[in-house]
């Protein structure tokens, strides 16, 4: 996926991928479930574990279509993946992003009035020694084949300014930033300088807005800091379920947007914290349809077989 500046281009769309995707197809009537692990990512885990196989790891970023072995792994990959759950997938489209391609990429663009918004959808097919099943190691070339039945996810509505079309092909979504700059300095010596950025902060200060005092969500943040805007992290991200949370982030968009420097130059200065003025003043101000929607969201943590803390979503 390539980002410059305040754009996200799609590269390159596999028909066939597209084809699998939209085509009917039967699925397993059990239920998925909604988990975090402890480095707060996201993944579904399914009943029954479905096999990754090899992917090549090494890809030009200069080359916009994928080899033909990355093809075939990814066609059957998805013949895999989609009878688990199908309904994430049916209404969307495929392409190949060249600076990360062990994160598949699926979207749709959606309008609400005269704004667009992008639903992002990116699955991560790293191998993780301490959760999957090997099956045949990896080499300096291909990954490693691996049992798993956890599907780890990104899954993000942005909101955008346009949609650049060229021939009636998509060729560019420019997001609608609203948000300047949020690195405020570093920390450390030597090598062991790092920047200081507020997108946390700022991300538990759009969540908290927009839920009940009190109530606890973490690690699930709906409302994100991420490519200079305010997004919306979705689970479970069904069409329905996309259709019945995008005027929230529309709304939030529309609420926050005259508040932002304010919000940004607080959050500079010190962490974020309910306690902060401005966060009480606009909290007492949020329509409180938006305080009901996770009222049913529960977490539970709980140790893996590994003995790391994750935490069960229940909605």
């Amino acid at each position: 996926m390539e980002q410059l500046l305040n754009e996200i281009r799609p590269g390159y769309s596999d028909r066939i991928i597209n084809q699998k995707l939209q085509s009917p197809h039967s699925f397993l009537e059990k239920p998925y479930s909604h988990h975090y692990n402890q480095s707060e990512e996201y993944f579904i885990q399914v009943p029954e574990p479905f096999i990754v196989p090899r992917f090549p790891i090494h890809h030009d970023v200069r080359q916009s279509v994928p080899r033909t072995d990355y093809s075939n792994a990814l066609h059957d990959f998805i013949d895999v993946m989609l009878p688990l759950v199908p309904d994430f997938f049916s209404d969307l489209n495929y392409f190949f992003d060249p600076a990360e391609i062990q994160k598949p990429c699926f979207y749709r663009v959606y309008k609400i009035g005269e704004k667009y918004f992008l639903f992002l959808l990116r699955i991560n097919l790293q191998y993780r020694p301490l959760e999957h099943e090997l099956i045949e190691r990896g080499s300096n070339d291909y990954t490693a084949v691996y049992r798993t039945n956890r599907l780890y996810l990104e899954s993000d509505c942005i909101p955008l300014d346009t949609v650049l079309t060229e021939m009636g092909k998509i060729v560019s979504f420019k997001i609608h930033q609203t948000i300047s700059n949020t690195w405020i300095g570093e920390t450390g010596k030597g090598y062991l300088v790092r920047g200081i950025w507020i997108d946390t902060e700022l991300t538990k200060f759009f969540t908290k807005l927009f839920i009940a005092e009190g109530q606890r969500m973490y690690p699930y943040y709906p409302f994100t800091c991420k490519y200079k805007t305010i997004c919306m992290t979705i689970l479970g991200p069904t069409p329905e379920r996309r259709r019945q949370l995008l005027p929230y982030l529309q709304g939030a968009l529309h609420f926050l947007e005259p508040y932002l420097e304010k919000i940004q130059h607080a959050l500079k200065t010190v962490p974020f914290s309910e306690e902060l003025s401005l966060f009480k003043e606009l909290h007492q101000k949020v329509n409180s349809n938006y305080k009901k929607l996770w009222t049913n969201l529960t977490v539970t943590a709980y140790l893996n077989r590994q003995e790391q803390k994750e935490f069960r979503i229940e909605f």
